[in-house]
């Protein structure tokens, strides 16, 4: 893993400013610098009305009592596509704005768990644990045997020698 992420830190600089220097060679250095900071703003705006959407539905699931699975992977999808769409170069902003449009998201995010899935398949683990959900008002309520319920009054030394 650790060589990939250094090919790429090394790779796409240098991608980046090849592209800098042909499209500032073609539109000019005032329009190209124009032109990265529109793609930032206009990213940094999909990505919040994105997210703000992927959020409501992350919701909708929970209240239907389902795992929101791919809303919360097309939710760091969104987080890394506004990186992409930040980081200054035309390169980043097409992988973000390709990883910001819903349909290639939904398809990255369902590839996505299906290869998360088969490797906890692979892995092994299981871990059952039981949860009791109780409201405070519940009648039902565990005794435990450590509990005492009752009412108590302080009383200061100032109390006895007060005529009541």
């Amino acid at each position: 893993m650790f060589p990939i992420l250094l090919l790429l830190f090394i790779l796409v600089p240098i991608v980046e400013i090849g592209l800098f220097i042909q499209v500032g060679g073609f539109l000019g250095v005032w329009t190209t610098i124009f032109l990265v900071i529109l793609t930032a703003l206009i990213g940094a705006s999909l990505v919040r009305s994105q997210g703000i959407a992927t959020l409501l539905s992350v919701q909708s699931r929970l209240q239907q009592g389902e795992m929101p699975a791919q809303q919360i992977i097309e939710g760091v999808m969104l987080a890394v596509a506004g990186m992409l769409l930040l980081t200054p170069g035309f390169m980043t902003d097409a992988l973000g704005m390709l990883v910001l449009l819903p349909k290639p998201r939904a398809i990255i995010a369902q590839q996505l768990m299906k290869r998360v899935q088969v490797n906890s398949m692979h892995s092994g683990f299981q871990s059952h644990t039981h949860f009791e959900q109780r409201g405070p008002f519940d009648s039902h309520q565990k005794d435990d045997g450590n509990v005492f319920e009752g009412e108590f009054e302080k009383k200061d030394d100032q109390d006895k020698d007060r005529l009541n």
